[in-house]
């Protein structure tokens, strides 16, 4: 046959890819004697479209799976799209200029179930046209009911192990997206900021104070310095007054402050900061909330009340400099938590959440990720590393629509948590009721409205796509031969899977995993 003189892309493309769906090349065979390679891949989040960071990863899965069909295994790769929970949202909200909060959870839900009837069959295409290689009717969904019900038997089954609990506390909380986020969803971001000299009242002294924060100033419970720091010695046992808001906090010794830092003396405040929420606790002081979950001042902050963060720092600055408690202002870089989904700075608010229990588990976890193979091996440095700076249980719950629902009541008499039947999974509590009365005989019961974050259910992807097949073929499935993934989402999915699995299963989910790099664009990841 005379090749043509110029090789056409595009119909080549087309004409394999047609080729290899009519002829199921890639599907994995049922039936087969053969040695079976499972992949564990990882679901492309529906937050955007493809681009150059995606195929590459991707496309190291895929040399993997066709090396393995070259040496005669039976390839297990299936293909699911992470389609529920915040990113989607987000997506949502921008594609139709609209906010969820204006909505109905009922009516913003549609919204995004229709908008993924339309943009999932071009969204999966895209994957297809780099050529890669999965067995395509082995797909999954993480908010269909198949995937929505393995997560709500993964909290069940933590709740029964004590490992999920709701707690009244301090969490980190993103002002922009109006929930709480997990020590995993929030990164450093060095930012531009200015550390502020303000003068508060000690009797008739004065005591300059750096800080970042003025607007916090409202919600300050008390001064601390080091004990070793001679120059404040003269405070021990004596009040502060807080300027402009003229209220007194106790001046405390403690010698996790840092005496070269600032002016070695600073304001507690209900909350800025991790240490913030671990004095309160140590020495039982009041809770002070400055900022509400919309991100704007409370009551407490008087005449800023309803201003917006940023806006209320520098109407706080200016009183300040106003009234001669200013002294000294100094331009610093410092870096800060964000939220990892839209880069807005993590303020620590009271809040009702879900948490996992797992802090206990350190030398466990790294136990289990020392069981595994690691591709590149420095890669388990990051897995590591992740382990040892653990501060915070598992955040779980998302105050969003568009997710897994918690599969919990609550009592309306005795408060009690009510749990779903696991025979009546998937549920929704603001659809569906228990079936039972409560122990205290009550039969009203309050839906929990939050939702399941995101990586609580891509935590379970290798029973959703095991557990597409028939149950003969299961076992042969679990542990699976490999975990494929970028190296960015190892604190994120690798960790929290590796938790579940060993929880749930008491095995790891994997024999190895293989770890990519990511793609970059001006110093930033391309995501």
């Amino acid at each position: 046959m005379q090749l043509p003189q110029e090789y056409n892309i595009k119909e080549a493309e087309e004409k394999w890819q047609k080729y290899w769906g009519k002829e199921k090349i890639y599907k994995f065979d049922e039936n087969s004697k053969k040695e079976i390679f499972s992949i564990d891949t990882p679901p492309p989040t529906v937050s955007g479209k493809m681009h150059i960071g995606h195929a590459f990863s991707y496309s190291h899965t895929d040399f993997i799976a066709r090396y393995k069909r070259m040496n005669n295994y039976n390839v297990f790769y299936p293909f699911g799209t992470d389609d529920n929970g915040l990113p989607t949202e987000r997506l949502v909200e921008k594609t139709k200029n609209v906010k969820a909060r204006n909505f109905s959870r009922e009516e913003f839900i549609k919204l995004c179930i229709d908008f993924l009837k339309k943009e999932l069959p071009a969204f999966v295409q895209d994957w297809k046209n780099i050529g890669l290689s999965p067995d395509f009717s082995i797909y999954y969904s993480t908010i269909n009911s198949h995937s929505r019900k393995i997560s709500q038997q993964s909290f069940i089954d933590l709740y029964k192990k004590n490992r999920a609990y709701r707690k009244d506390a301090p969490a980190m909380w993103c002002p922009e997206c109006k929930t709480g986020v997990s020590q995993v969803e929030v990164k450093d971001k060095e930012l531009d900021t200015t550390f502020n000299w303000i003068k508060f009242q000690v009797g008739k002294e004065s005591v300059e104070i750096a800080t970042t924060r003025p607007e916090l100033i409202p919600a300050c419970v008390a001064v601390l310095y080091n004990p070793n720091d001679s120059r404040y010695k003269r405070y021990e046992g004596k009040k502060a007054n807080a300027p402009l808001f003229d209220f007194e906090v106790p001046i405390i010794e403690n010698d996790k402050v840092d005496p070269k830092k600032g002016s070695g003396i600073l304001m507690c405040c209900t909350f800025g900061d991790q240490l913030d929420m671990e004095w309160q606790r140590k020495y039982n002081f009041p809770i002070k909330e400055a900022i509400s979950q919309e991100g704007i001042m409370t009551k407490i902050s008087g005449k800023y009340y309803g201003m917006k963060i940023n806006d209320a720092r520098k109407a706080i600055l200016d009183d300040l400099r106003k009234n001669n408690l200013l002294i000294k202002q100094e331009k610093i870089k410092h870096f800060v938590n964000v939220h990892e989904r839209c880069s807005t700075e993590i303020e620590f608010i009271k809040s009702r959440q879900w948490f996992i229990k797992y802090l206990d588990l350190k030398k466990n976890f790294l136990k289990w990720g020392n069981s595994l193979k690691w591709h590149p091996e420095f890669m388990k440095t990051r897995y590591d590393n992740w382990v040892k700076g653990l501060q915070w249980d598992w955040l779980i719950s998302n105050q969003r629509y568009f997710g897994v629902p918690i599969p919990v009541w609550y009592c309306k008499k005795c408060w009690k948590e009510i749990l779903a039947d696991e025979k009546s999974l998937p549920v929704d509590p603001l659809k569906n009721y228990p079936k039972k009365k409560c122990k205290c005989g009550s039969f009203e019961f309050e839906p929990e409205k939050d939702v399941l974050n995101t990586w609580f259910t891509s935590s379970m992807t290798p029973q959703i796509a095991i557990k597409l097949m028939p149950e003969e073929i299961q076992k042969n499935l679990f542990p699976m031969s490999l975990r494929t993934q970028a190296s960015e989402i190892i604190t994120f999915w690798l960790f929290n899977t590796v938790f579940k699995s060993n929880i749930h299963y008491n095995k790891n989910p994997w024999k190895d995993v293989m770890i990519s790099g990511f793609v970059t664009l001006e110093g930033e990841k391309m995501s």
